[in-house]
């Protein structure tokens, strides 16, 4: 009996490492639903397969190449702050590479490597995607379009490229680098770990500092009372409300008139309203005169 209990002891001890290197392996159970999609029933997706269409401007494949991604939380140990990363932030190819992703999926909740940017009348919604549930494997083939750029690759799961699981993909030259990739460009919104929380509550003061206040009277109290917000919301809304009385008026003027003409009649308008808003200071600017002149010998 205790040689049978040490004996299973040591099968359990021995087994799970082993069974941790193990992974379900998608592509053998894959059913292909047409357009380049693929799927099965354990959680493993293709969209946007295309092995064999050459995408336009390419005249022949320039070569083919395989490489293999990983993903999963151990590879965010590296960037502080991030919870989820590929094993590979950055991908380099030849522009008509035939490209052949093999994804796996090293935590036991859902992972996705998808590429966006793609041409539309090739790739559906323009990306390419990769999808796998729990410790599993599941590989897929696209062809690069021609030219340089640079596509985005991550996470769509909610939250997962936030905190850390996006890459880029360069063809050619690239066109650029996208911003808050982990480890090879800078975040836009940069963590700050080593801030104490005076220097914390000093920024957040400066902050509610900078937002615009303006001062009002409460009716009800007779008190100033302080409102955020912009001192221009009152003319705005006596502005779309003179806009709103006179829409029909000049719906009614304007009917039936080219561009020119309701420019021209506009212009006409205009002269006649600064002409009766002058005319009151002309007849004043008059009187005045003839009464000096009447004073003055």
């Amino acid at each position: 009996m205790v040689k049978l209990l040490s004996i299973a002891l040591l099968s359990v001890l021995f087994s799970g490492p082993l069974a941790a290197l193990e992974y379900e392996d998608h592509d053998s159970m894959l059913m292909d639903h047409g357009d380049g999609h693929l799927m099965d029933m354990a959680g493993g997706m293709v969209m946007g397969q295309n092995a064999d269409t050459l995408p336009g401007g390419c005249k022949s494949i320039s070569e083919t190449k395989e490489v293999t991604v990983h993903a999963g939380h151990k590879y965010a140990e590296k960037f502080p702050g991030r919870m989820f990363a590929f094993d590979t932030q950055e991908f380099k190819f030849k522009p008509c590479t035939k490209l052949t992703v093999h994804f796996i999926n090293e935590d036991n909740i859902r992972h996705q490597w998808m590429m966006h940017g793609l041409p539309k009348y090739l790739y559906p919604k323009g990306m390419f995607h990769l999808e796998a549930s729990g410790p599993s494997k599941i590989s897929g083939t696209l062809i690069l379009p021609p030219g340089d750029k640079t596509y985005l690759v991550h996470c769509d799961i909610a939250q997962h490229m936030e905190k850390g699981m996006k890459a880029q993909l360069k063809v050619g030259d690239g066109d650029g680098d996208l911003p808050s990739i982990p480890g090879v460009t800078a975040y836009i919104e940069a963590d700050d770990y080593n801030a104490t929380l005076p220097e914390l509550a000093a920024k957040a003061e400066i902050d509610a500092k900078s937002t615009p206040v303006v001062a009002s009277v409460s009716p009800a109290a007779g008190k100033v009372v302080k409102q955020e917000g912009s001192i221009f919301s009152g003319i705005t809304v006596i502005g779309l409300a003179i806009g709103l009385l006179a829409a029909p008026l000049l719906g009614r003027t304007f009917k039936g008139m080219t561009a020119a003409e309701a420019i021209a009649h506009s212009i006409d308008f205009l002269k006649k309203m600064v002409g009766i808003l002058v005319s009151p200071f002309s007849r004043l600017i008059k009187l005045f005169n003839t009464k000096k002149n009447k004073i003055l010998p």
